[in-house]
């Protein structure tokens, strides 16, 4: 194997790692964005579905081993912003950022875009989880929430998440 091709493969390969850890950082698991386990739902299967238009680059409604390298391919460049051939830790956040941001909106649009035109209107938004919360939240009900209230809350949330972290085997360390 030649060095330009030992390059070109070790590219693809980190590519393919970034991907996968963008796959777990959007599912809490970890890492970038969407793999939670191997198939089912949330699993590799799941990612591939949310990612298969992108990787179909002639739009035949196939994807190929060419159309994946390719793919890879420019998803490195892209996370490559200073263009060294490299990706520092700065890049690897801004790449994991934005893998992150596009599926959550991606996924915002889906559950709430009620009349189809793939775009969101004023009406169409639902209210923040402050605001449909905010009864629960005000726990004085005094009609305003305090910050010792909204820490409360925070702290509520915490500790649920935690034990549910601890019911799947999870660890803080």
């Amino acid at each position: 194997m030649n060095a330009a091709r030992k390059t070109t493969f070790a590219l693809l390969a980190l590519t393919g790692a970034l991907a996968a850890s963008a796959a777990l950082a959007d599912r809490g698991m970890g890492g970038m964005g969407g793999i939670g386990g191997m198939g089912g739902p949330g699993g590799r299967g799941a990612m591939m579905l949310e990612m298969f238009d992108a990787i179909d680059a002639n739009k035949d409604g196939k994807i190929t081993q060419d159309e994946i390298a390719a793919h890879r391919v420019a998803e490195f460049a892209a996370a490559d912003t200073n263009g060294d051939g490299q990706l520092g830790s700065e890049e690897l956040q801004a790449q994991m950022l934005n893998q992150m941001m596009a599926r959550r909106a991606s996924r915002m649009i889906e559950n709430m875009d009620a009349d189809g035109n793939g775009s969101l209107s004023a009406d169409e938004m639902r209210e923040g989880p402050l605001s449909a919360n905010f009864a629960r939240i005000d726990t004085d009900n005094d009609g305003a929430i305090s910050k010792e209230e909204a820490q409360a809350a925070a702290e509520k949330v915490g500790k649920r998440r935690e034990g549910r972290r601890h019911m799947m085997g999870g660890t803080d360390n």
